[in-house]
């Protein structure tokens, strides 16, 4: 950085208004900053601390509302932040305040942390909204900082696993970390222990090839959690949306989250993050100042049409981001466009997805959002998965989306936990999970690997949770135990919690490797919450969103191998048969050329009769697939006792067996065989003459 003592000077010759954000152009840095309502924009340069304002100096030009100019000699490492002016006019929604330092909403890396004080709010605590707050909040706000983006990438490359090959690990980066012995305790919690060899290792053994991350964004902990002595741990309260959370990099610099993406390339494994872009950290009016909101409150949100005081709230946390305006539709944009070409990550899941489809007429799957992705010719070709709802007024959206988007399908899980929990009549819903949910995904060219099959995910009981709870346990939350849901679709199999009862142990871990069977022998693409395949717990806790302690993080040493083993095989069989389609299957006779041909097979043999589906008590059956230029599989599902299954003719290969301590097997079978009490069956083989 140079001698800052004097202000600097801007080169009017060189200023660009089409870079937004802070660019090092190699020997100066080019500023720009969109406000459509700011009358005046002060570029704030601080000493490398990030403590001691040095200078303010206005940006000097202004062109369709990006404020901008180019600083020679202002260098990678040089702190800075904004402070807006413009109209104080709630009512308007407008709450312009210079006394409040403002973050970059393109800034690529920070310097600090958020220090709760009530100078961060526009107006006046204890006053309501419309009043307005003269204290200087830069001593409790993070800065921005000017990065150089040169990166030695050797010869990475985007692996582009077809997602018919997928495997999906939903982690966090310090939960998956922290307790890990074969992490080295200082690389704990922070993307080097992401990528450290014990982690990859562990993902090689498990069949994993893509880790799906929680939200790795600049995110704030939220006030009222820090009074409690808690945190935002999960990291939905989006601070930034280029800037990697800083307590994840040993360094504090964004280079470790390359490197640690650039191993985890060179193992074979993908990398996708969940992005949070329907709202930001800034909360409701009565929430803090701190960019969006100072910057151009009425442009970056959406304000309630009849009165632009409040905010329009589909999200759940105060405030919805305006994707109908095309600067905040383009910041999105290019920070997707820059965690793909500069960051290198492959591909994206979209949290709240269908806030970010809204149009004035409610959602809309051919909203500006989901149009200006599929056009795109950078992200159109990386993985994109929505979580296809929010709370908002038409948000349950699942099946709703077209290519080439996936989807997260809570449907496979409250049918899946519903099924091996016993409940009557499932099976027609079993079978529609087990093909890949065509009633929900086959339509508009859609393919079968539209769904993403979960039965845990980050929201909710881990899978183990689900087989030993009846009811949440969320006190450790603060909340009197009154948050988190209850449609957890449990059942603590005769003991509330831990046990040392060796039946309800083994009957736990029967139902836990049959659900595991269930996402990774369905079509579709499978998706295991981390832990779930060492049977982790984090004691009765379905919303640990608050616990950066040991009830979130994995406990590496309690590792189930009962349950780890059974995964192992699971994920070897479905690459070794080719198991997933990318088309969805048909019955004989209905089949067209590459599409795989189904039967649904009852225990007594043949096909399943119109009759059998309405059996409420019905808890055993089969799916038998001949896979175009593969073999024929057969799954056998029994949620109910032990009980017999009649095989399709021919000789059959049985390769997996849920209910054995060893469940890959290898031995012929035909005619007749048993199916242990809630167990999966996988065979190989059969009589092609009769498919």
């Amino acid at each position: 950085m140079r001698d800052m003592k004097q202000a600097p000077a801007f080169d009017l010759s060189v200023m660009r208004p089409d870079i937004l954000g802070a660019e090092f152009l190699g020997e100066g840095t080019n500023f720009a900053l969109f406000s459509d309502h700011a009358t005046r924009v002060e570029l704030c340069l601080f000493d490398e601390t990030g403590k001691h304002e040095q200078h303010r100096i206005d940006l000097p030009e202004m062109e369709g509302g990006i404020w901008f100019g180019y600083l020679p000699g202002v260098s990678p490492g040089q702190v800075y932040g904004y402070r807006v002016h413009g109209p104080y006019e709630p009512e308007q929604g407008h709450r312009f305040n210079p006394n409040k330092l403002l973050l970059d909403p393109y800034a690529r890396e920070l310097r600090g942390q958020i220090q709760w004080d009530d100078s961060l709010h526009g107006y006046q605590v204890g006053e309501d909204d419309l009043s307005f707050d003269t204290r200087d909040s830069a001593a409790f706000m993070p800065k921005a900082v000017v990065v150089d983006a040169k990166f030695d990438w050797d010869t990475d490359r985007a692996i582009r696993t077809p997602w018919q090959n997928s495997v999906i690990y939903e982690a966090h980066v310090k939960g998956l970390t922290q307790m890990h012995p074969g992490v080295p305790e200082a690389d704990r919690g922070t993307f080097r222990g992401l990528a450290s060899d014990a982690v990859i290792e562990h993902l090689h053994r498990t069949g994993i090839t893509a880790i799906e991350l929680l939200p790795i964004h600049a995110f704030a902990n939220d006030r009222f959690l820090v009074e409690r002595g808690l945190s935002n741990y999960w990291g939905y309260s989006t601070l930034s949306f280029f800037a990697p959370h800083a307590p994840y990099l040993k360094s504090g610099q964004i280079r470790e989250v390359k490197e640690a993406i650039r191993r985890l390339h060179k193992a074979g494994i993908e990398v996708i993050l969940d992005v949070v872009y329907n709202h930001t950290a800034e909360g409701n009016e009565l929430g803090q100042t701190m960019s969006f909101r100072g910057i151009d409150n009425a442009s970056y949100y959406l304000l309630s049409p009849d009165n632009p005081r409040h905010g329009f709230d589909t999200t759940g946390t105060g405030n919805t981001l305006n994707m109908a305006h095309p600067m905040v539709l383009r910041m999105v944009m290019d920070s997707l466009r820059y965690w793909v070409e500069a960051m290198h990550v492959d591909g994206f899941r979209f949290d709240l997805a269908s806030t970010l489809g809204r149009e004035p007429q409610g959602f809309e799957r051919d909203g500006s959002f989901f149009n200006a992705i599929r056009q795109d010719p950078v992200l159109s070709g990386v993985k994109l998965i929505a979580e296809p709802w929010d709370i908002g007024e038409g948000g349950y959206q699942v099946g709703g989306y077209r290519w080439p988007f996936r989807e997260w399908n809570d449907k496979f899980r409250d049918d899946t936990r519903a099924f091996w929990r016993r409940d009557p009549g499932l099976t027609p819903a079993l079978a529609e999970r087990l093909s890949g949910s065509p009633v929900q995904f086959n339509h508009s060219l859609r393919p079968a690997t539209s769904s993403v099959n979960f039965v845990a995910a980050h929201d909710g009981f881990t899978l183990w949770d689900t087989v030993s709870f009846n009811d949440k346990h969320n006190d450790a939350n603060g909340e009197e135990n009154r948050d988190g849901h209850d449609h957890n679709i449990s059942d603590n199999l005769g003991a509330e919690g831990a046990t040392d009862d060796p039946g309800v142990i083994a009957a736990r871990v029967r139902r836990v490797r049959a659900m595991l069977a269930t996402v990774l022998l369905s079509q579709g693409v499978p998706m295991i919450l981390a832990g779930d395949d060492l049977g982790n717990s984090q004691d009765g806790n379905n919303n640990a969103y608050c616990q950066d302690n040991a009830i979130s993080w994995l406990e590496w040493d309690k590792a189930r191998d009962d349950v780890s083993i059974a995964v192992q095989a699971l994920t070897a069989f479905r690459q070794d048969v080719s198991l997933a389609q990318s088309r969805f299957g048909a019955a004989p006779g209905d089949a067209q050329e590459r599409q795989p041909v189904i039967q649904w097979l009852h225990p007594r043999g043949g096909e399943m009769e119109e009759g059998d589906w309405g059996d409420g008590e019905l808890r055993c059956f089969g799916m038998q697939q001949t896979l175009p230029n593969g073999p024929d599989v057969l799954i056998v599902v029994n949620a109910g006792e032990d009980a017999e299954f009649a095989l399709p003719d021919g000789e059959w290969q049985l390769r997996i067996d849920t209910s054995d301590e060893q469940p890959a097997q290898d031995r012929p079978v035909s005619g007749t065989i048993p199916v242990p009490w809630q167990s999966v069956l996988a065979l190989v083989g059969g009589d092609k003459s009769q498919a």
